[in-house]
């Protein structure tokens, strides 16, 4: 019974709660500001990269080997390293313009370059799904690469891979807490904050919940575009 008194009062202290709350939620802006940004980022950068793998001829090999070397870096090095490298490298190179920014903006600038590697993966694989005969048609039509893949290719290749692309915002929604690392006061070190002060955990539950909140919803929806994919795919197939 005292174990059990003592596991209330370290993780449901009512007043605790209160406490807490509006310190995370003010520290959960922040996350979901991070996210807001990145996520805009991560699809503009990751869709250029994955064009660029795909350019076609000898004269892009050089930039396809770039784009491979920076998807194989940035999807093999755990994102806490990025975060070091990003976080307490810019401003030790004493630059202006680079080294005298904000902990949140060297955050985003670690989500941004992790994330844009994973999704030039999913986008890759999107446009690789779109069959060869889309753009030998395309072509035949007088369309050049890049129109092709404009106006051909990558809307047919976006619409596949939306699910996908949620799943990975849904890991990006979670990995801004691992920024909190360089400083940046997000939820996750509001909570650890506030329960040094407290001596209890009320705060990270808080801080849990929030997650979840963001977290549930987009995977529910992600499952409702899986569903009614794979129902369009069948009632096609029929």
């Amino acid at each position: 019974m005292h174990a059990f008194r003592q596991v209330i009062h370290a993780f449901f202290n009512p007043h605790s709660y209160t406490l807490a709350i509006p310190d995370v939620w003010a520290g959960f802006q922040v996350n979901l500001k991070m996210m807001g940004i990145a996520e805009v980022l991560v699809l503009v950068f990751a869709l250029s990269i994955a064009i660029v793998r795909g350019l076609p001829g000898p004269a892009a090999k050089p930039l396809r080997a770039l784009a491979i070397a920076y998807t194989d870096f940035f999807r093999g090095t755990p994102i806490i390293v990025v975060s070091f490298l990003i976080g307490f490298g810019l401003p030790g190179l004493q630059l202006a313009g680079i080294s005298n920014q904000s902990n949140m903006v060297y955050g985003v600038i670690t989500l941004t370059l992790v994330y844009t590697a994973y999704v030039t993966e999913v986008y890759r694989a999107g446009i690789e799904s779109v069959h060869a005969s889309q753009r030998s048609a395309a072509r035949s039509l007088g369309l050049s690469y890049f129109q092709s893949m404009r106006y051909v290719v990558i809307p047919q290749a976006v619409r596949r891979v939306i699910p996908p692309l949620l799943n990975d915002f849904i890991g990006l929604q979670k990995d801004t807490a691992i920024v909190s690392v360089i400083g940046v006061s997000e939820a996750a070190l509001t909570a650890q904050q506030f329960s040094n002060r407290n001596g209890d955990f009320p705060s990270y539950v808080v801080a849990a919940v929030f997650f979840v909140l963001i977290t549930i919803p987009l995977a529910r929806f992600t499952d409702h575009l899986v569903q009614e994919r794979e129902r369009k795919e069948r009632a096609q197939a029929f």
